[in-house]
């Protein structure tokens, strides 16, 4: 085993890791960036290295930052955790040549599974099953209608060859649709993977993403703990994941169908460590239930939590030992799946607003505990979640008896989660484990496609500005009251009391002392610049304008795209007329709350 590891990541996965390490008796190295001065993930840790200041590219993605910190530091290996480098196959082969041990698959299987197409032509001469498509990179719009007019037929999904995560993705539902669904996954293939190139597959309508989970060591042993059903996605990124999928999904047969899929495309790449081979369910009415390869991730997953509950089995210290070259500590008769476990991803996001990030400080912050509840955080109370990386906070994942069971635990223990200052995804995800739709097992894409719904889960509105302008102050106090010997618990919000004291707060209009709170004038909301001016629902950069002062535009248009926590985000016009005025330009940083349009309605 090593003596120390270096982590080359930030946050939650960060913290995962050390914890890992400690418990098999390894140093930890952390690395930080400017803005981590004093992240979790940096106090947890044996040591810690400052990568310096600016973008992750400058710091986190520095394949020549971090292999100076592991020579520094004396780190016999690295582990990735996901994202960042985790992936990148020229960082696992600077490892290997600098005599630090990658704690990963090999390059060449980093390599084979990092193109997608690649990766299908390469699983289909394995005999894996794949989508109908293209093994092959399409060069052209033309190209493209070519083969999705006289090959796949329409809807087509159109798919960057290096993409991941939702990144890259885009459906064209006729043939009107293609050339635009071709430009932005080839723009984002280029912007997040530095590879515009792009293939097509057949779109399989609301399929469910089921995905097996493998590990594997240097001895040619490879085994599978399962599946995870992920279908729970809005913009093709997970936010809600469950292991095993619902029992009238995935059936014992099925279960060892798609496991030794995921074990062979594993042996096909000389695989080692831990990692996931993801699949799409399609159950179309009339055919036969049908499993496709999608693609490999070779790292350890943010879901595997939900596996590590319902096998017992830590996966992390599996895929460091398996680094090490140690064999695996089980065999796939000791893999049985008990219970069911559930993970919801607490991300700072507005769902109200189309899942626009919502980056902030954090004030008080108390995460939920109890009989099968675990929650991985790399934040605590004063910790920021910063628009220049991921929007995770944390994840909370349970572990109950059956779905069922697992379902109103995690329904309570989101009810316990208490995070101020930031908007998040508790209130959706209380919203959508309470629904029909999820207990059915339904994909519930109607409902994250639903503005109307989303919009129901709207945070409570900012303080009203006072007629000076300044914005009027609020206070919410909570009191313990005894009625005939019950225990009440009131919650009051509202402004100060005028000479009150100690800033206790109470709804307008009550009394304190003898003395009445001021009643202030309401007015509209000066961030927003009145009804014709259009805000910045979010801080991030200005990616792209599609309008330009003078145009005509009809409500729900879109104007532009604001990049913000690498997730390109929409802002659509918020009524129809014409924009008289527009301070926004491409390329350019936009604070939220900073107009973007003001439109003006006809006379």
């Amino acid at each position: 085993m090593f003596s120390k590891v270096l982590i080359a990541n930030r946050g939650e996965i960060a913290v995962r890791i050390a914890r890992a390490l400690q418990e098999l008796g390894v140093a930890s190295v952390a690395v930080y960036s400017e803005l981590d001065r004093d992240a979790l993930h940096a106090k947890r840790a044996d040591e810690a290295y400052n990568l310096g200041e600016g973008p992750a590219a400058e710091n986190y993605l520095s394949i020549e930052k971090i292999l100076d910190v592991a020579k520094r530091s004396g780190a016999e290996a690295i582990h990735p955790g996901y994202g960042f480098l985790a992936e990148n196959a020229p960082f696992a082969q600077a490892c290997e040549d600098a005599g630090v041990v990658f704690i990963g698959p090999p390059a060449s299987a980093i390599d084979a599974m990092g193109s997608k197409t690649k990766a299908r032509e390469l699983m289909q001469a394995a005999g894996v099953p794949i989508v109908p498509g293209t093994t092959e990179a399409v060069a052209t719009v033309a190209d493209a209608m070519r083969i999705a007019k006289d090959e796949i037929g329409f809807p087509v999904a159109v798919k960057a060859a290096g993409g991941g995560g939702g990144k890259g993705f885009r459906v064209a539902l006729t043939e009107d649709e293609l050339e635009g669904a071709f430009e932005g996954s080839s723009r984002e293939g280029e912007k997040f993977f530095s590879d515009g190139t792009v293939y097509l597959e057949r779109y399989l309508h609301d399929p469910r993403h089921v995905e097996v989970q493998v590990l594997a060591d240097r001895h040619g042993h490879v085994i599978h703990l399962g599946e995870r059903d992920c279908s729970i996605q809005r913009r093709h990124q997970k936010v809600i994941e469950e292991s095993p999928a619902p029992e009238w999904v995935v059936d014992p047969e099925l279960r060892a169908r798609i496991g030794e899929i995921g074990v062979n495309a594993a042996k096909a790449v000389d695989y080692v460590g831990a990692g996931t081979i993801e699949g799409l369910f399609s159950a179309r009415e009339g055919a036969e239930p049908e499993y496709f390869f999608l693609e490999m991730n070779t790292r350890v997953q943010v879901e595997h939590c939900v596996t590590e509950m319902t096998t017992g089995i830590d996966i992390v210290k599996e895929g460091i030992k398996a680094a090490a070259g140690e064999q695996l500590s089980y065999a796939q008769d000791d893999i049985e799946l008990r219970g069911h476990a559930i993970e919801c991803r607490i991300n700072a996001e507005d769902a109200s607003k189309n899942f626009a990030p919502a980056p902030g400080k954090i004030g008080a912050y108390l995460e939920p505990s109890g009989p099968g509840v675990r929650v991985d955080s790399g934040v605590g109370a004063g910790g920021e979640v910063s628009p220049m990386y991921d929007p995770m906070v944390a994840k909370l994942i349970v572990w109950d008896s059956d779905r069922e069971q697992a379902t109103q635990r995690m329904l309570r223990a989101l009810g316990e989660y208490e995070i101020e200052g930031l908007k998040t995804l508790i209130p959706f995800h209380q919203a959508l484990l309470a629904t029909e739709q999820w207990a059915k097992g339904e994909t519930c894409r109607d409902l994250l496609e639903d503005k109307a719904w989303l919009k129901m889960l709207a945070f409570p509105a900012p303080a009203t500005p006072a007629a000076d302008g300044e914005v009027q102050e609020t206070v919410e106090q909570s009191y313990a009251v005894e009625v005939s010997g019950q225990r009440f618990d009131v919650r009051v919000v509202g402004p100060p009391f005028a000479g009150g004291g100690g800033g206790a707060g109470a709804a307008s209009g009550s009394t304190a002392g003898g003395r009445a709170a001021p009643k202030r004038k309401q007015r509209e909301s000066s961030s927003g610049g009145g009804p014709d001016t259009l805000p910045s629902p979010l801080q991030g950069n200005m990616w792209k304008v599609l309008v330009k002062q003078g145009d005509t535009v009809t409500e729900g248009q879109l104007l532009c795209i604001i990049e913000a926590m690498k997730m390109e985000n929409e802002i659509t016009a918020h009524k129809a007329g014409t924009i008289t005025e527009l301070p926004i330009e491409e390329g350019a940083p936009i604070a939220a709350g900073a107009p973007i349009a003001t439109i003006k309605s006809p006379e």
